[in-house]
């Protein structure tokens, strides 16, 4: 059988319905690329992970565990695809009060890979501003947690492909992120990005980029970036760890051609990719 879910190790594709992950949200979750068969950026997606689950205070999953069951999964899937995995706090009983001690929930999830177009990488996406707004939690935020709720709000905003992500911003209308992307732009030639001290999720490639900028020496700042700052800028662009990088043209009054720091990083990014040390093996 062509087994696409392991729970706790085990083919399954049902969980308890006392898990506190489907409960309340109370888990975490990452998303990974399988490219030719190897899991991009293993080791950074784990110690998102970890850290997660050490600010949750959910005990730790073993990480040569979850390697070793996402080459099970993956062996008699297609080269190119789509890891998640989920971490809950596992059963509970009745009330939000976790319970001591934990029992974690490990979920690891084969899915196939997007078919995003393929101009949205080459010639840029349309965007809008989301009436939903982020609440600011400095406890949360960063995390990539299974709380999404005000992210499905969000994308229920428009419909049609006419415009690819929605830019979300906070109750003080600073701009934070995408529904499901990082947000940089390009200012007099650096690159800014949303500070993410009390919301937004801290992306494996928004790091991906940051490191890449600096090693091409191009200045980078992580601060707060206000709703005007968007339609200042030179250039824009999005990243997650399926995506990579997607140039904005057009976002409400404002557009552009894709820039040259852009396409640098995108190059840059391109390379990285290809180079046999960007994972774990998962064949």
């Amino acid at each position: 059988m062509n087994t696409t879910c392991l729970i706790n190790g085990e083919p399954g594709a049902s969980i308890p319905i006392s898990d506190r992950g489907l409960q309340y949200g109370d888990g975490l979750f990452e998303t990974i690329a399988v490219q030719d068969g190897a899991c991009e950026f293993w080791d950074r997606h784990m110690r998102r992970l970890l850290n997660g689950c050490d600010r949750l205070n959910i005990p730790r999953p073993s990480i040569a565990q979850l390697a070793s069951e996402a080459a099970a999964l993956q062996r008699n899937q297609p080269r190119t695809g789509v890891l998640k995995i989920l971490v809950t706090r596992g059963g509970g009983g009745r009330g939000y009060r976790p319970p001591i001690p934990s029992r974690p929930t490990r979920i690891l999830l084969a899915k196939p890979w997007p078919n995003y177009p393929a101009a949205h990488a080459t010639q840029g996406v349309k965007l809008r501003l989301c009436d939903q707004q982020l609440s600011r939690n400095a406890r949360l935020a960063g995390l990539k947690h299974l709380n999404r709720l005000e992210q499905v709000l969000a994308t229920a905003e428009w419909d049609g492909s006419e415009v690819a992500e929605g830019l979300m911003l906070d109750d003080r209308r600073q701009v934070i992120e995408g529904t499901f992307t990082n947000l940089f732009l390009v200012q007099e030639d650096s690159l800014w990005t949303p500070s993410l001290d009390h919301c937004g999720v801290a992306g494996i490639m928004r790091s991906v980029v940051l490191d890449l900028a600096r090693e091409l020496g191009i200045p980078c700042v992580e601060q707060d970036i206000s709703e005007a700052a968007l339609y200042e800028s030179q250039e824009m662009f999005l990243t997650n760890s399926l995506i990579g990088i997607w140039p904005v043209r057009a976002l409400g009054h404002w557009h552009a051609d894709v820039g040259p720091v852009t396409r640098r990083l995108q190059q840059a990014l391109a390379e990285l990719r290809g180079r046999p040390s960007k994972g774990i093996a998962c064949d």
